[in-house]
Formats: C-alpha cells, sequence, structure tokens
C-alpha cells in the first residue's frame, strides 16, 4: 500500500459520499422538489431516443447489478457456483455495458453537434459525460480482462465497500488489484462526487416510464 491508494480508496470516498449527501439535500432544498436534466429536447426524436434508450436500460441493469452483489453477496457467489449461470450473468452485463457505452456516445455526441444543445451545455455536462464514457470503457475492458467479475466483486470489493461504511476501512485487498479495476472504483466515487452539480441528479427521481414509451417529439 502507498500514500495515493489511502487517497483514492480512503480519503475520495468519505469525501464522495459526504458531498453526494449534503450536495443532494440542499439542491432538493433549493429547487423545492425540481428536479431535472433540464430541456434538451428530452423527446426529440430518433437519435436521442436511441441514445437515451440504451443508455438508461444500460445503466440501470449495471447499477442494480453492482448494488445486489453489495447486499447479498454469498448468494450471488452461490448463484455463481453454475457454470452456465455464471456465464449467462456475465454475457449478459457486458451486452448491457455495451448498451450503455452506445447511448452514452450518441448523446455525447449529439450534445457537440447540435448547436442548440451546445449553447445549454455546461463544462460540469461535458466532464460527467466524459467520465461515465471512461467509467463503462474501464469496467467492459475489466469485464474481457478479468473475467466472472461479478463473482469476485462480491467476494473483494463487497468487504472493502462494508470497512468504508462501518467506518473501519479495510483498503488490504484494494491495494492489490490491478490499475485498472482500481481506476474504476476510484472513477465510481469520483462520478458520485459530481452527481449533486451534474444533471445526473434527475436520475434520482426520473419517472421509469421513460425507458419504454415511444420516442416522441416536441412542437
Amino acid at each position: 500500500m502507498n500514500a495515493l491508494d489511502y487517497v483514492l480508496f480512503i480519503g475520495l470516498p468519505y469525501v464522495a459520499l459526504m458531498i453526494f449527501l449534503i450536495g443532494t439535500i440542499q439542491r432538493y432544498r433549493a429547487t423545492r422538489f425540481q428536479y431535472s436534466s433540464l430541456s434538451t429536447q428530452f423527446l426529440e426524436g430518433r437519435q436521442l431516443f436511441w441514445g437515451t434508450l440504451p443508455f438508461h436500460w444500460g445503466l440501470l441493469f449495471l447499477f442494480f447489478g453492482h448494488l445486489i452483489a453489495f447486499l447479498i453477496p454469498k448468494s450471488v457467489i452461490v448463484l455463481n457456483s453454475h457454470p452456465l449461470r455464471l456465464l449467462i450473468i456475465e454475457i449478459a452485463a457486458f451486452i448491457f455495458g455495451i448498451s450503455a457505452l452506445v447511448g452514452l456516445l450518441a448523446l455525447f455526441f449529439r450534445r457537440l453537434k447540435n448547436p442548440r444543445l451546445r449553447v445549454v451545455t455546461s463544462k460540469m455536462d461535458v466532464a460527467i459525460e466524459v467520465l461515465l464514457i471512461l467509467q463503462v470503457i474501464s469496467g467492459l475492458w475489466i469485464a474481457l480482462g478479468y473475467r466472472w467479475g461479478s463473482t469476485w466483486f462480491a467476494a473483494v470489493l463487497t468487504p472493502y465497500l462494508y470497512s468504508i461504511f462501518t467506518f473501519q476501512p479495510d483498503i488490504a485487498a484494494v491495494s492489490s488489484l490491478p490499475w485498472i479495476i482500481k481506476s474504476h472504483i476510484a472513477g465510481a466515487f469520483l462520478i458520485l462526487l459530481l452527481i449533486p452539480f451534474s444533471r445526473l441528479v434527475h436520475l434520482l427521481v426520473a419517472p421509469l416510464h421513460y425507458l419504454w414509451r415511444p420516442y416522441q417529439r416536441v412542437i
């Protein structure tokens, strides 16, 4: 372990969690419950639809997949003890990762190419989208290079996360992980830190029916 490990896996998580909680509450109170992604022609047409749909479905699957491995790690390990089930889970996760990446890239390039969107695009918008793209790419890289992530996440990363939430940080296992996995962990906490200051905050209350409603054009 070195000083950077302590900064990335103890300092950053606590700073990120504190800023996320305080920042989200403050923004919630300041905007009088009006969480929004701001107007970017949310229901604009096919291009936006085929960016939004794969992004949100991919993100939701990946988020809940990580959450389940965190909440019930022993059950996940038992479930994955059957090779076929493990293979299905890993393939599904990779497909949804590709889906999230395709959606993110579509939305990102749409934002860059559309003059109306560039006017309302902030530096934070660009920063958070770039971070999300890098996070998904690193996740796909890990899935290819360090297979069976759903099992070793439950066995290695869940105890680390538990140690953070119980204020007894233990980074021994994390400090020995490959750099790409370390960067993925740090990237997740960095995104968490920035959520209160970005449009991602709308995901906390966004209506899920947008995931399957047909695209519409706002006139």
